[in-house]
């Protein structure tokens, strides 16, 4: 697939100016066969290898941002998440997915927390037609416009029931009991970003699949991969505008580019912009295989996203005033950088997880009183594991 989906970055700037995602990109997406590229045939697929993914999420990233987002997240993260937890009976929802004909939304973080999953109150009941869900989910992409939430619950457990406390839910959007909200916000701006409020909703049996903690790590890094190859699109489209401002602008008798400091920046960002690739290639390699890659993906997630926003901030410094103009690419680029950062799993709790797998166990809380020199304890706690796993803090995610 070497599209470059030039029709997607023409209304780029309309996109993100009037913050949705137009029709004719969804069909450009649809006659490109991107959504079927990370299924297999039998799904509606077309079973593109790891090189082909990156080649074309990168080639969608580069085009807009917010178009990537949404049809990513839909085909991509949830795509997967259904036919790796469902089975025969959910590969409909998989094909809906592949070809672009319905689009999904991962629902997790709810609104009183972004990172602590042990405070999560969305609550699956049995009843005698299935189940019913409540609760609310907010900063979810796609929410105002799905038609399935991948939406990650607890259950309410019968006596001797003694199954997993979680699970995901496919929730049907389009039926009594569910309302839906948008939320304005900074970057992305043409992806659908609000909340999910769910009152007694109806989720059919099949629908409600019980999975340990441990086990939704791997589908998670699915996220990161697809945030982390946002983010290197993002970059190098700052770059390429960068390069592009520094050829032709003209400041005290010559091209900014013949400065040395400018040379320097757009030195750094061409090395940090692929160094990022060849890591995303290799972790996309690795999990489409169907290895886990979660420390790969890690690693990457937090290199490339913090990586875009020094790019893009190096490009605004190179365009000065444009760059910091409301509908210029370089000021998109910017805003789109840091949303990057914080989706799917702030690089702030990434890194602690990444610590934790070098063998220094999880953070622990103990209260101190800074007054007392006594309560300082001569040798530190032993390390006690919570019922939350630490890999769990998704943050502001989907």
């Amino acid at each position: 697939m070497t599209t470059t989906f030039a029709g997607i970055a023409s209304r780029a700037t309309q996109t993100d100016a009037t913050a949705s995602v137009p029709v004719e990109n969804w069909q450009e997406l649809k006659e490109s066969g991107y959504f079927g590229l990370f299924h297999p045939e039998h799904l509606g697929g077309s079973g593109a290898d790891a090189a082909t993914q990156v080649q074309a999420m990168e080639a969608l990233g580069r085009a807009c941002s917010g178009t990537y987002w949404t049809a990513t997240v839909s085909a991509l993260l949830c795509g997967n998440l259904i036919a790796t937890y469902g089975d025969e009976r959910h590969h409909h929802l998989v094909r809906a997915l592949a070809t672009g004909e319905k689009l999904a939304a991962f629902a997790i973080v709810e609104t009183a927390a972004g990172s602590d999953a042990s405070t999560y109150q969305t609550l699956v009941r049995r009843t005698g037609g299935g189940y019913t869900i409540t609760g609310e989910k907010s900063r979810i992409t796609n929410a105002p416009r799905a038609d399935i939430a991948v939406t990650l619950a607890r259950r309410e457990r019968a006596a001797g029931d003694d199954g997993p406390e979680w699970c995901l839910a496919f929730v049907e959007l389009d039926q009594p009991g569910v309302r839906r909200y948008e939320i304005p916000h900074m970057g992305l701006r043409a992806m659908p970003w609000g909340g999910i409020v769910y009152t007694d909703a109806h989720v059919d049996e099949a629908n409600v699949i019980p999975v340990p903690f441990t086990e939704l790590a791997e589908g998670m890094t699915w996220g990161w991969l697809l945030v982390s190859i946002a983010a290197v699109a993002t970059a190098e489209s700052a770059l390429a505008a960068s390069v592009r401002h520094a050829s032709e602008r003209v400041s005290f008798g010559r091209p900014l580019a013949h400065m040395e400091g400018v040379h320097a920046q757009l030195a750094d960002s061409r090395a940090q912009i692929d160094a990022a690739r060849v890591l995303a290639l290799r972790a996309a390699t690795e999990r489409v295989a169907g290895n886990s890659a979660k420390d790969l993906i890690g690693m990457l997630k937090v290199y490339a996203t913090e990586m875009a926003v020094e790019v893009t901030q190096r490009a605004v410094q190179i365009h000065g005033a444009f760059g910091v103009t409301e509908g210029h690419e370089v000021e998109r680029h910017y805003r789109d950088a840091q949303m990057n950062v914080v989706g799917a799993f702030a690089t702030n709790r990434l890194r602690e997880q990444l610590a934790e797998n070098l063998g220094l166990g999880p953070a622990v809380y103990r209260p101190f009183d800074w007054l007392t020199p006594s309560a300082a304890p001569e040798s530190p706690p032993k390390a006690t594991i919570t019922t939350t796993p630490s890999w769990w803090i998704p943050y502001a995610g989907y």
